[in-house]
């Protein structure tokens, strides 16, 4: 059965519910999405929306972390907790049988999050544990470090976990205030789907959020990336160089000509093998295995990059090979060949990308985020395969921001 869009209403308040059914296997997903919950609320402490996810990790405060995880795990339940830039989520999944238990058992996470001592202090040393690791993952360096040119001064510029010293600043009132605030009704989205009735599914989740303030709704703020081209080179002792690049890419999160972005950009660096890059820097050149880009658009921003490792005396080259291919991409646009090829390849694989009930729900719940219609995916589908040669280069030419390459290299 196709997605479909009802709502509930709780406290006066009228929550989105996405919902399809689907009775081949006897499961049941269940998202909570709190919209404007992410690491772009990160204002004043880096790090604490997704430190406050890994809290609710930890279990119940009258049942400890292992009592929780062994009380579920003998059911065959699952729940979890994790945030992206924008979007806070609380995610069950359960046999059909165990819905209604798996949902007493979130009610009871919302409601008696652990917050005890000795819960903080694993999640506190866990964390600063695994953000100093992450210091030797140069590829996590340079990528942070592009994050840092492109969005400064902004929440954008932060690594999502935040730093050893921002995560040692945390304190159990700063977690508590942020769920407080974040949790919340006027937030909250619900994406089900699999084999539940609806009527049931409304029913119950309205008894898990009941308990929940009604709080105020956020709105994303949105943050341009820098259209000055800037260059950080990080000295460290590594055998290669990181190279990792990017730029502004004028694009609303809700642009019908989003397709269009999609087809170009897998001709210029997400299709792998057969894309510009790829074909420029490993093939001809030998420059590195693999090289890649892509274009992220979102509500709180929109910028193009990408990344590749070479040698370290061939990071110039590497470079200046970069800023070649996009100049030209941008230029001359793209060959019909190079169209064709991609249509095939969008349109042929597309059963791979909604084989899943997540991939389904996840892909539905986009669509309506960002404000579009649940068949809009098939639409654009459609827009791909009547996509023309002249349409698709007037829209890469267009696009002349992309030129404006900001550089994150890492290298001895």
């Amino acid at each position: 059965m196709a997605a479909k869009v009802d709502n509930i209403v709780i406290k006066g308040v009228k929550i989105p519910l996405i919902y399809e059914e689907d009775s081949r296997l006897p499961l049941v997903t269940t998202q909570i999405v709190f919209t404007d919950s992410g690491s772009i609320t990160d204002t004043k402490i880096a790090g604490l929306a997704k430190f406050s996810s890994r809290i609710l990790g930890e279990g119940t405060k009258t049942l400890g972390s292992n009592a929780f995880a062994e009380a579920l795990e003998s059911r065959a339940i699952h729940i979890s907790a994790s945030t992206g830039a924008e979007t806070f989520v609380i995610e069950t999944s359960s046999l059909k049988e165990e819905f209604g238990t798996s949902l007493k058992y979130l009610a009871m996470l919302l409601k008696d999050p652990n917050y005890t001592k000795e819960a903080f202090s694993k999640v506190k040393t866990m964390t600063v544990g695994a953000l100093k690791r992450k210091e030797n993952d140069y590829d996590y360096v340079a990528g942070n470090e592009l994050k840092k040119l492109l969005f400064s001064g902004t929440p954008l510029a932060q690594p999502s976990s935040g730093t050893p010293q921002s995560v040692e600043k945390i304190q159990v009132s700063d977690v508590k205030s942020f769920l407080e605030e974040h949790l919340v009704l006027s937030r909250a989205i619900i994406v089900v789907g699999g084999d539940v009735d609806l009527e049931d599914v409304k029913k119950k989740i309205a008894n898990v959020l009941s308990g929940l303030l009604k709080g105020k709704a956020g709105k994303v703020t949105h943050y341009n990336a820098s259209w000055d081209a800037k260059e950080s080179i990080l000295k460290r002792e590594t055998e290669q160089a990181y190279i990792y690049f990017g730029s502004p890419y004028k694009m609303r999160v809700d642009d019908e000509n989003y397709y269009k972005a999609r087809v170009a950009t897998f001709i210029l660096g997400t299709g792998g093998f057969g894309s510009r890059l790829m074909e420029e820097i490993r093939v001809k050149r030998g420059l590195a295995y693999s090289a890649y880009a892509r274009v992220h658009v979102s509500k709180s921003s929109s910028y193009l990059s990408g990344y590749l490792q070479t040698k370290l005396e061939s990071g110039n080259e590497a470079k200046k090979t970069v800023k070649a291919v996009i100049e030209e991409f941008v230029k001359n646009g793209v060959t019909e060949d190079e169209l064709e090829q991609t249509k095939k390849f969008l349109l042929g694989s597309e059963p791979l990308r909604v084989e899943t009930m997540s991939q389904r729900l996840n892909r539905t719940f986009m669509d309506y985020y960002k404000g579009f219609s649940l068949k809009h995916s098939q639409e654009e589908l459609k827009k791909i395969k009547k996509l023309k040669l002249k349409d698709l280069n007037e829209f890469i030419k267009s696009h002349t921001e992309i030129l404006e390459l900001s550089f994150a290299i890492v290298t001895k």
